[in-house]
């Protein structure tokens, strides 16, 4: 496959279609200095986008926490995502937007006086672990911590923040696995490198307290739906020493969606009943 700067198509950039090889940015765009950017992923399944509205508010929410008022509603992100997946001619795609602060007047830290734009693309995209979604997925543990919400705005899906994230997957395929475990600042378990991650222990669910690492529209999802189902599921703090004790353990988000996970370092995992009936249910609310 070509690639993402090479491929035929449009893309939506500040309020009109361009073709896709002419979605371009000046050198000196201050998002590519100083990562003033937040950006969203999303799902269209069947022509419908998953929860369009929710990732164009939260999308909103980021530029906010980051200093950034992006100049368009979510009701007209939301149009502007359906423009751009029916220009390509797409009903089952993934979608990315993103906000940044461009070329301005301003090229230091400060930028107030640099335009925010927003640009949105979609391309089709099949399972982001590959047959890990079958069999489980093999993760590494990151050397890497999610940081303080005193440090940096961790409830902002912002790119700045996903530096170790880059780092962590690159260091865990390098060793023949498919993502990367990471702990957060106090030593807790914490999420994989673009997933939440939760666990299962005698029949009931536990899953990382979302204090310091963005809670996922997809995360919040299974939860529901777990609570539908009558399952217990405990939003708490978790130990490493505890992964021992876990029997089944699943990741969520949008790419990922809900992969099943089969070890993470020295600890073991079954792909088992409640795994695939959630990964089951998930696929069906996604498409209904």
């Amino acid at each position: 496959m070509a690639g993402y700067d090479d491929r035929d198509g449009f893309i939506w950039m500040d309020g009109a279609l361009v073709n896709w090889r002419d979605a371009k940015v000046h050198l000196l765009t201050h998002a590519l200095h100083y990562a003033s950017s937040v950006f969203e992923g999303e799902r269209c399944y069947n022509g419908k986008i998953f929860k369009s509205t929710e990732h164009s508010e939260r999308l909103i929410k980021s530029g906010k926490l980051l200093d950034m008022d992006i100049p368009w509603s979510a009701a007209q992100i939301d149009a502007a995502k359906e423009e751009v997946l029916k220009a390509n001619g797409l009903t089952d795609a993934y979608v990315r937007a993103i906000a940044f602060r461009g070329a301005g007047e301003e090229m230091g830290v400060a930028s107030l006086g640099n335009p925010v734009r927003l640009g949105i693309a979609c391309w089709t995209w099949g399972a982001y672990y590959g047959d890990a979604k079958f069999k489980g997925a093999k993760l590494d543990i990151s050397k890497w911590k999610r940081p303080s919400p005193e440090t940096i705005p961790s409830e902002a899906k912002a790119a700045g923040l996903y530096m170790i994230c880059t780092m962590s997957k690159h260091a865990a395929m390098a060793k023949g696995c498919s993502d990367a475990m990471m702990y957060d600042y106090r030593g807790y378990v914490a999420e994989a490198t673009g997933a939440n991650i939760f666990f299962v222990k005698d029949g009931e669910v536990h899953t990382p307290k979302a204090d310091c690492f963005l809670n996922g529209l997809t995360r919040q999802t299974v939860i529901g739906m777990l609570k539908d189902m009558q399952i217990k599921v405990h939003e708490r703090h978790i130990l490493p020493e505890e992964l021992e004790g876990f029997e089944q353990c699943w990741l969520t988000g949008t790419a990922a969606e809900v992969t099943p996970v089969g070890e993470i370092g020295p600890w073991r995992f079954e792909v088992g009943e409640l795994t695939r009936r959630v990964a089951t249910e998930y696929e069906k609310l996604v498409r209904a």
